[in-house]
């Protein structure tokens, strides 16, 4: 019975010293490999959090940069806010040069150069690039600078896609069209765009107020043939 003992006890430390002796040579043959592995998860996770810092770091000096240029524009620095804007535009960091090539456009609008801002966002709603919220108000934007400064054509052909009834931004084109229509003498156009407002359940009841004053105008007017 000892002697068993023992000779379990002698595979045993056997086993453990092949095992050990097995350890070290796989470690010294692939030891390049594991240190190499281990750095690359190192230099990985460095590498995210770093990536993350400067993302992080280069969103809020671009904000910081917005902000003040649009404190410029309020403070009547329209000067100062065109030219930190536009750098903005061209090296700002995430969605900031986007923002500031919008903000731009408004600015022309308030500076009287309707024809230019009409054009800027006219621009930005084509670009493929940018995301189609974007896109559909810039057209919008386009769209009421337009019931002003263009023909009721030329109004329809550019927004006239955005009235379609699964577009999250309908009504709004769907007021745009109709105030264009009202304007060049189209009343029945005008009324037919404005209806679709008030026949529209998810149509917010200020621009469903707005459609029945205008309707009321043009019924009280006598106009509608």
């Amino acid at each position: 019975m000892v002697m068993n003992n023992s000779d379990d006890s002698f595979i045993r430390e056997v086993n453990d010293e092949l095992r050990s002796e097995q350890m070290q040579n796989v470690w010294r043959r692939f030891r390049p490999i594991i240190i190499g592995g281990a750095a690359l998860i190192v230099v990985g996770v460095a590498g995210a959090s770093l990536w993350e810092w400067w993302q992080a770091r280069e969103s809020s000096a671009s904000g910081d940069r917005f902000i003040a240029a649009v404190k410029s524009a309020a403070d009547a620095k329209h000067d100062d806010a065109t030219k930190a804007l536009e750098a903005l535009s061209k090296d700002g960091f995430g969605a900031y040069p986007m923002l500031a090539r919008l903000r731009l456009a408004t600015l022309k609008a308030e500076k009287g150069d309707a024809k230019g801002a009409i054009a800027d966002f006219t621009a930005i709603g084509k670009e493929a690039s940018v995301p189609q919220a974007v896109r559909s108000a810039a057209k919008l934007r386009a769209a009421w600078l337009m019931v002003d400064n263009n023909s009721y054509e030329e109004l329809a052909s550019a927004v006239e896609e955005l009235a379609a009834p699964s577009s999250p931004v309908r009504n709004s084109a769907r007021e745009a069209l109709g105030l264009s229509a009202y304007k060049a003498g189209n009343y029945a156009k005008a009324k037919e765009w404005l209806q679709l407002i008030i026949d529209d359940n998810d149509a917010p009841a200020s621009a469903k107020t707005r459609a029945r004053t205008v309707i009321a105008l043009i019924t009280a007017s006598g106009k509608l043939s």
